[in-house]
């Protein structure tokens, strides 16, 4: 068993990772995360503190199922591309999803990578980069590869400030060129509340960021181009839910205030 030193927005990586290994143990599951049921099965971690909610849960595993999907779909359009996945913790994305283009990075902290070289090999397309996403180095050394970009940011923006974040855009544009960027997103009264939320509570992680209308950061980088929102409405996930929980999602899809509270959003940096 492997024992778990984590602090605050790094012990955050524990929650989707034991949520969505729970959610693949369900006959029709949102997602099938083969590779994360193994991981917490080798951990030594009192994940029962975690307290995860289960309409928590279902938008974590909503989430990160929208997010395969679209990561693969990007990549049959664009077999020769490069992925870049920023706070990656110990998710298996490029192994859940069918092909992985020509390079696929996995990015996060030196610990959590440490931790993360246990379960995951590298392969020649297949790489991992221990540091925190706003050093400026880790971008400096990265070697460019593939014709089309794709930068995947899951359950990680919120825990940036406004500043880092247009930072880390502007950075990755000078080194990599333009690309798709694709991330979660919460409404700035969902980022002022978090904090109380039960998981959360039991990480000590900070929540900095919140978005209520892209323009707030088109405005600041002219260079982004809103593509779209997804909302966690998506009829091949809501056909899997209970009932009640179909009805909730439904009902809340009619109020935009609940709508925004947590959505998909996707630019292209050009």
């Amino acid at each position: 068993m492997e024992k778990i030193i984590l602090k605050e927005e790094k012990e955050t990586l524990l929650i989707p990772l034991y949520g969505k290994a729970m959610e693949s143990k369900k006959r029709n599951p949102l997602i099938r995360d083969i590779k994360g049921m193994e991981i917490i099965e080798r951990i030594a971690y009192p994940f029962g503190k975690l307290h995860i909610p289960e309409k928590t849960n279902i938008m974590m595993s909503m989430r990160a199922a929208m997010l395969d999907r679209y990561a693969e779909a990007f990549i049959q359009q664009h077999p020769n591309s490069m992925c870049l996945h920023l706070g990656c913790g110990l998710d298996s994305r490029y192994m859940r999803i069918q092909e992985i283009g020509k390079a696929w990075i996995d990015v996060d902290f030196p610990e959590v990578i440490e931790l993360r070289r246990k379960f995951y090999q590298e392969t020649e397309r297949y790489h991992m980069v221990g540091s925190s996403v706003t050093e400026s180095a880790w971008i400096d050394h990265l070697s460019v590869e593939g014709e089309s970009k794709l930068v995947i940011a899951e359950g990680l923006l919120m825990y940036l400030s406004e500043e880092e974040i247009f930072k880390l855009i502007a950075r990755l544009r000078e080194k990599i060129g333009p690309f798709t960027f694709i991330f979660d997103a919460y409404s700035n009264l969902t980022a002022k509340h978090a904090a109380k939320h039960p998981s959360l509570k039991k990480t000590g992680a900070e929540i900095k960021w919140g978005l209520d209308d892209e323009r707030e950061l088109t405005a600041r980088l002219p260079n982004l181009v809103f593509q779209e929102e997804r909302y966690f409405l998506d009829p091949v996930d809501l056909d899997k839910l209970s009932s009640g929980m179909r009805f909730m999602f439904r009902l809340s899809g009619h109020f935009r205030t609940a709508r925004n509270a947590h959505r998909i959003m996707i630019f292209e940096v050009k």
